[in-house]
């Protein structure tokens, strides 16, 4: 083990010019010890014991994120680590493992009394030292944060896209084997001999039941009732393929008046051909009505992403409604309701006043707020969400509430601090709501929370003049 100088201190920037006196009593009252590699000189929630001096070799600092190692950095000599005067932090966020045998030099936390009381530049530097490190480490954290909720998105939207897209394939897939089987029913058609005005009749009598707006919904009574009627009919003319062609038929809206209605425009013989065309013409219909359908479903979740991630703004306040950002969040998290068995209770006051906001950080807090309503909801495997909107004079009020388990008391006055979670290891950083305080206070704003078994609110009170 090398010998510790107060020569060898002055050339860590952070305390070089601390008088050596004071160097030399950090040095007599530090504990010197070697870790050896793949040992660690700290464990995430474990006590802070003390202020470690790395003398030689490494350590890396990593945390457990989902099961999978982050790595935040890799300590070489002279870095300073641990505990630092005034600091809150009690237990370790994260493991400190020596990558090889490590010499450290640690002043334990018992010694920091004396050290404040009796040796003002050792403290001031180490102070200083605290702060640089808070700043930076919560950047970072932040940013790690926006990251681990942008997996989540993009998990969550990979699901809603995959959907609807996969829909489309298969309706397209349909819809070209569909129209493989067009001759045929076009050789029928054709050895039919129809005026043009019986072709104009049945047309516009097609399209005018196409274009019905208002089609009765069936119960499944109703509608197996429906097709045993058409049925009866089409097989009382000899309708080939009579059994898809009344099943279809009910699909939209079809009854026997309207089937009489083309009966009357058509030869005996010809009832079948020109029924089986019309059958043809709702087939290809309902496949180009899924695929609309689909691709309104894609191009929704892309508004969502683009309103949600305010793209192609500018990053000042704007003037918003708070509703759009509180229902693009939910459009993109739709999947964890469904996953989570959750029921969507809203209730919006559609007179609320805009307010100046930035969008995009406004939409971080409804993002961590619901998704932290949904995690508290998941152990019971299912759950109610309700979103409550309301004003005063002075105020909008948007109100998040779950039915889960509730927020201990114990703990209820930490949950903001920055990184105190309640999740395991890998599952949060404890960042989630400081950002969501941070982000409110920027707006002049405030959260309050309440807390009881079977009901949690969390309400953001926005100054309507931003």
């Amino acid at each position: 083990m090398n010998q510790v100088t107060v020569e060898w201190l002055q050339t860590i920037d952070a305390i070089k010019e601390v008088p050596a006196a004071q160097l030399q009593w950090m040095i007599d009252n530090s504990k010197h010890h070697v870790i050896p590699a793949g040992d660690f000189l700290f464990k995430a929630e474990t006590p802070i014991w003390g202020t470690h001096f790395i003398i030689t070799g490494r350590i890396r600092v990593y945390r457990l994120q989902n099961n999978e190692v982050r790595e935040l950095a890799v300590w070489p000599p002279r870095s300073i680590a641990g505990y630092l005067p005034f600091s809150r932090g009690k237990v370790a966020a994260a493991f400190g493992e020596a990558l090889e045998d490590t010499q450290v030099m640690s002043l334990p936390i018992e010694k920091s009394p004396e050290l404040i009381r009796n040796h003002f530049e050792l403290t001031q530097s180490l102070v200083h030292m605290m702060t640089d490190r808070v700043r930076e480490f919560t950047s970072f954290q932040q940013q790690n944060e926006k990251m681990m909720a942008l997996g989540k998105l993009s998990a969550g939207l990979a699901h809603e896209l995959n959907n609807p897209a996969a829909a489309i394939v298969r309706s397209a897939e349909s819809l070209k084997k569909h129209l493989q089987l067009e001759p045929d029913t076009f050789r029928e058609v054709m050895a039919i001999q129809a005026t043009p005005e019986q072709v104009d009749a049945i047309s516009a009598l097609l399209f005018s039941i196409l274009h019905e707006t208002a089609k009765p919904v069936l119960s499944l009574m109703e509608r197996s009732d429906r097709e045993d009627e058409l049925l009866d009919w089409l097989d009382d003319h000899h309708v080939a393929n009579s059994a898809e062609v009344a099943e279809n038929m009910v699909e939209f809206g079809f009854t026997i008046s309207h089937l009489e209605a083309f009966k009357a425009h058509v030869r005996e013989k010809d009832i079948s051909p020109v029924f089986n065309w019309i059958n043809g013409s709702l087939v290809k219909e309902r496949m180009v009505q899924d695929i609309e359908e689909a691709s309104k479903r894609i191009a929704t979740l892309v508004g969502s992403i683009k309103v949600f991630t305010h793209m192609d703004q500018g990053h000042d306040k704007q003037l918003t409604d708070i509703h759009n950002g509180i229902r693009n969040t939910l459009v993109i998290l739709q999947h964890r309701l469904r996953k989570g068995n959750v029921e969507l209770i809203e209730h919006f006051d559609e007179t609320l006043p805009k307010i100046k906001a930035l969008i995009g950080e406004m939409n971080q807090v409804w993002t961590n707020l619901i998704d932290n309503a949904l995690d508290a909801m998941e152990p019971a495997k299912k759950g109610v969400l309700e979103i409550q909107t309301s004003q005063d004079r002075h105020c909008v009020h948007v109100s998040v509430i779950d039915n889960g388990p509730g927020i201990p008391e114990t703990i209820r006055s930490r949950i903001f601090d920055p990184f105190f979670t309640t999740k395991g290891i890998g599952k949060g950083t404890g960042m989630g709501l400081d950002i969501v305080m941070q982000i409110v206070r920027q707006h002049k704003g405030n959260v309050n929370v309440t807390s009881q078994p079977g009901r949690t609110e969390f309400k953001v009170s926005l100054p309507i003049q931003g």
